[in-house]
């Protein structure tokens, strides 16, 4: 993937007031409030604060001075460049006070949710081209079935949603990180986005990866122009959810003391993917969690509500993965499965390629292959369980061997009672589910 993808995609920054298309006053307020809780009186710093150039800061200084909110402290600061310092009147105090018990918010101002859905557009996951070569290069640490990367490329690909089904321990989590490590390319994430006057904080440290700078040329005639520093440049964001996925985490969440509004998963994962791992294992029944995506799955937007229960459209511009150990026609029915895109079976490893992880587990973790050992394996273990073979399998044998190896203070090895006691603590637990 080209890495300057992001370079051609970057939001362009603001020049002037009207460019901002924040309400006037509420970008007043962030200013008043951005100044009383971070005691600040410099131009630049407020641009660094609230992420917006210094001469929009100083238009809404000027208009603070015009209205007696703000005032200049008389005093040029030596340190940050001769520059005329401000602070607040009595009136701009209380003004801020009122505006804190409103809202909390303060610092970067945000983007209108109109404005961000241009940047949506301008960096879609469906404008992604993902190459076999990618998918190989991500995936190569996987051993997987030939057809299994046909399938999977033109899913990626289109950008639209997924389900991986198959029995457990075959590397369907695998599968997805490795479609999200070839993804590999840039987005611009808001600090938050504001509608309806409410402010909703969407760039998230927790799922939001922050991607490398590109080196600015000092030679170059042609300097990159900056972006919109409302926005943080990211790697494709990559939301991973499992049996804690309930339906409210797939709505905004509202702050009663900040008197914000936090986005949801999916709206914190656009321009990237959406993994809903271990499908069936959630208390939701599954097919009220696919319920819930089928309008954004269909039309590329969702409807989320705000505390008033005003509804209203975001973009939704998300890869879509679904992981279940169930088949599909247990847990959905036919106009759910309908808009799942692409569904892919992920079965377990043939002989051969049980052989070749095993043999590359081996060799990563220090145990020699044992011939004999491996044919007691093949021939006497794996007819007890019908010679179904998954990918989890080696790793936990291997390991096991090792531990019981380290405790007997013997050099690695393998041999066929070893085989015996770790195969042991592989099935050991089935005998107590309830399936």
């Amino acid at each position: 993937m080209n890495m300057h993808t992001a370079d051609v995609i970057a939001p362009p920054a603001p020049k002037r007031l009207e460019d901002m298309r924040v309400p006037v006053v509420m970008m007043r307020d962030i200013l008043l409030k951005t100044m009383f809780r971070k005691s600040l009186e410099m131009v630049s710093d407020l641009s660094d604060a609230m992420c917006i150039p210094g001469i929009i800061v100083q238009e809404l200084i000027d208009m603070c001075r015009d209205q007696r909110l703000m005032e200049a402290t008389g005093t040029l600061n030596a340190n940050n460049g001769n520059e005329m310092g401000y602070q607040l009147t009595d009136a701009g105090k209380a003004r801020a006070l009122d505006a804190l018990a409103q809202s909390e918010y303060f610092g970067a101002m945000p983007i209108p949710l109109e404005v961000y859905r241009q940047q949506v557009k301008r960096q879609s996951i469906r404008n992604i081209m993902v190459t076999r070569a990618q998918l190989t290069g991500a995936m190569g640490h996987l051993v997987l079935p030939e057809d299994l990367l046909d399938q999977l490329g033109p899913a990626v690909s289109a950008g639209r949603s997924i389900l991986m089904y198959g029995p457990p321990g075959n590397g369907k989590s695998s599968i997805s990180n490795g479609i999200r490590d070839a993804i590999g390319d840039q987005v611009f994430v808001p600090r938050a986005i504001e509608y309806g006057g409410q402010v909703i904080t969407v760039y998230d440290p927790i799922v939001h990866v922050l991607a490398a700078e590109p080196e600015q040329d000092v030679t170059s005639l042609r300097r990159r122009t900056p972006y919109d520093q409302r926005y943080v440049r990211c790697e494709r964001p990559t939301v991973i959810t499992g049996g804690e996925l309930t339906l409210d985490m797939l709505d905004l969440k509202y702050n009663s003391t900040a008197r914000t509004y936090q986005a949801s998963l999916q709206l914190k994962s656009t321009g990237g993917i959406f993994i809903v791992d271990d499908l069936g294992r959630q208390s939701e029944p599954p097919q009220s969690l696919v319920n819930r995506w089928i309008v954004p799955l269909e039309e590329n937007k969702d409807i989320l509500a705000l505390q008033s229960g005003e509804k209203f459209e975001v973009p939704f511009d998300t890869l879509v993965i679904f992981s279940t150990n169930f088949h599909p026609n247990e847990i959905f029915d036919q106009a759910a499965l309908r808009r799942i895109f692409f569904k892919i079976k992920v079965e377990g490893p043939s002989q051969a390629n049980f052989l070749k992880i095993f043999a590359m587990v081996a060799k990563k973790k220090g145990m020699p292959l044992d011939e004999e050992a491996l044919i007691y394996l093949l021939k006497v273990k794996y007819p007890t369980i019908d010679s179904i073979y998954a990918n989890y399998q080696p790793n936990f044998l291997i390991d096991q061997m090792v531990s019981i190896c380290n405790f007997e203070g013997i050099p690695l090895q393998m041999r066929p009672d070893l085989i015996d006691r770790a195969w042991a603590n592989m099935f050991v637990k089935d005998e107590h589910i309830v399936k």
